[in-house]
């Protein structure tokens, strides 16, 4: 869903391709067929920034009502597990990936423990996430970065995560706002889709669809939004046939393909 001179996907899905075989969860940008059920709402929407705004607010309150259980997934109970968690969440689902940590960080509990690890050993522990030889390497290359810049901590700005072997704007913006409690907005495949069809963005680029919603989203709740936009994402709005019946936002959704 993006500007329009590129071929619809290309770059959001150049961008995944990439990041995936190196394990960088980070940027988030959609695959090539994610972008393609969406297309058509990839233009900007007409209105200006400040009804956007007001329309925002309205559509945060009534999804917040719907679903008052918004919140991430992912389980953890530290800056760092959560940062593995995501990068292992690249083209898994969350429930697989909380499996596979629910033993991963009895064994694996620093960053030193990550660059140290035995690559057969790491494989062999995430395997089930999927691109297990391309994640085992970004999780030992952060482990290493953390470990050389800063002292085995995970740091808590933007800049400095997305600096790190794996790590992208999409993962950077997961930790930031769930660990650290920095307002950020994780541009995922659903807030990628949801977003546009409800007229907030768009972009085929998920980049510019982060800086759109951070132009209309009030900053205190972006974390929120994320949790919101992803849930009705997988709840609802649902990428192939959404139910649109019972969408909880249908009066205030300008998306023209919109089913009975």
């Amino acid at each position: 869903m993006s500007p329009g001179a590129k071929r619809p996907g290309r770059r959001a899905a150049g961008r995944a391709a990439r990041e995936t075989t190196r394990a960088a969860t980070g940027s988030g940008a959609p695959a090539r067929g994610a972008a393609k059920r969406a297309r058509g709402t990839a233009a900007l929407p007409a209105d200006s920034v400040a009804a956007r705004q007001r329309r925002a607010v309205q559509i945060l309150a009534e999804l917040d009502r719907a679903y008052p259980d918004a919140t991430l997934e992912l389980i953890f109970s530290n800056p760092l597990e959560l940062l593995v968690a995501t990068i292992l969440a690249a083209q898994c689902t969350d429930e697989r990936v909380n499996a596979v940590t629910a033993d991963l960080f009895k064994r694996y509990r620093s960053a030193e423990d990550y660059a140290r690890a035995e690559p057969a050993a790491l494989e062999a522990a995430i395997h089930s996430t999927g691109f297990y030889r391309a994640k085992a390497r970004s999780l030992m290359s952060m482990g290493r970065a953390l470990v050389e810049r800063h002292g085995g901590v995970v740091p808590d700005s933007a800049a400095a995560l997305e600096a790190l072997p794996g790590v992208g704007r999409k993962t950077a913006n997961v930790v930031l706002g769930n660990a650290f409690g920095v307002p950020a907005i994780a541009v995922d495949t659903h807030v990628f889709r949801v977003s546009q069809r409800l007229g907030l963005a768009g972009s085929e680029d998920a980049d510019e669809i982060h800086d759109q919603l951070c132009a209309v989203l009030p900053r205190a709740q972006w974390t929120r939004a994320t949790h919101l936009l992803t849930l009705h994402g997988r709840r609802t709005c649902l990428a192939r046939r959404p139910e649109c019946g019972r969408c909880a936002v249908r009066s205030r959704c300008p998306w023209p393909d919109k089913t009975a």
